[in-house]
């Protein structure tokens, strides 16, 4: 008997569309592969409406995006219904949507990170530059580089936009290569780095246009070779402990900044809710690995569980 599947996609963040172009392949793979797919779209009443649409689902494949889908609301739901999802538990996503508390986590794990400080509007306004130049200003809350901000030297600070987001922080703008790897934890198992991946945007970062938009042509370098063999196998290892380190399952993704003059790298942030869209990078490492796009999803829904 075909399990049934609650897909989850949409919602009312920012991430709004990613979701919903995440979610269309994944009803695709599933249902081509004997799954019954039932897509659902939460909106604010979703603490009412979500507990009915679960009767008779046998998992949660959960592709929202942002607040109320990787930041540990809709797991806590899920999790009180005690139907098994896709991705991290509540712990997990509501460490990694907090980017600064996150970053404490890393350090704790020995893992390099980036200077930052929380700052407001006001004291932005009031005081000028938080940090020396360049810098980036970020939401605190928000992913996909969402709300993201770069100051360069003799830039006006553009604070234009942020008003809509709520607690905000500044970060140190560490120059050279844009590297991100994915990592997969089975039930019972240990996390396993997928690869490394270089994006090239034609932007100054990889921002959210560069993310998702076909016109921006990033350029995706599986496994560049000419990376140096140990900074290979450092991300690989530092992915691994961050996903262990934040409480992760399932799928998550590390984004990070490599220096190549000084050496340094460090680590940005960790995504529990990794893109599943054409232009994705979770799909590309999982394929450079030998396993295809419809063997990923059906891998997420049969390793998905509750927190214990």
């Amino acid at each position: 008997m075909s399990k049934t599947v609650l897909l989850l996609q949409g919602g009312l963040s920012a991430e709004r569309e990613v979701s919903l172009t995440s979610g269309a392949p994944v009803q695709r793979a599933l249902e081509a592969s004997g799954y019954r797919v039932i897509p659902f779209d939460p909106d604010w009443d979703v603490g009412a409406k979500l507990p009915g649409a679960l009767t008779g689902v046998d998992a949660v494949f959960n592709a929202l995006h942002g607040k109320w889908g990787e930041d540990g609301n809709i797991q806590g739901i899920l999790n009180f219904a005690k139907v098994p999802y896709t991705h991290s538990g509540v712990l997990a996503s509501s460490l990694a949507m907090d980017k600064p508390l996150s970053k404490l986590v890393f350090a704790a794990a020995g893992i390099p990170i980036v200077r930052d400080v929380s700052v407001t509007l006001e004291t932005l306004r009031a005081k000028g530059d938080p940090l020396p130049r360049p810098f980036v200003l970020k939401p605190s809350q928000e992913g996909s580089s969402v709300g993201v901000k770069i100051v360069m030297p003799g830039d006006q600070m553009d604070l234009s936009g942020l008003e809509r987001y709520g607690a905000l922080m500044a970060e140190e703008f560490v120059a050279g290569r844009e590297l991100t790897v994915a990592v997969l934890q089975a039930k019972n198992d240990q996390p396993r780095a997928l690869a490394v991946t270089e994006l090239k945007p034609k932007t100054v970062f990889y921002d959210y246009e560069a993310k998702y938009s076909a016109d921006a042509e990033t350029e995706h370098v599986v496994n560049p070779v000419d990376l140096p063999p140990e900074v290979t196998e450092q991300l690989l290892r530092w992915s691994e402990a961050a996903h262990s380190a934040l409480g992760c399952r399932g799928a998550s993704r590390a984004d990070y900044r490599f220096d190549p003059d000084s050496g340094r790298i460090a680590i940005l942030e960790v995504n529990t809710q990794p893109g599943l869209t054409p232009l994705s990078l979770l799909p590309e490492q999982a394929l450079a690995t030998g396993m295809d796009f419809k063997a990923l999803v059906v891998w997420m829904v049969e390793n998905a569980e509750c927190d214990a």
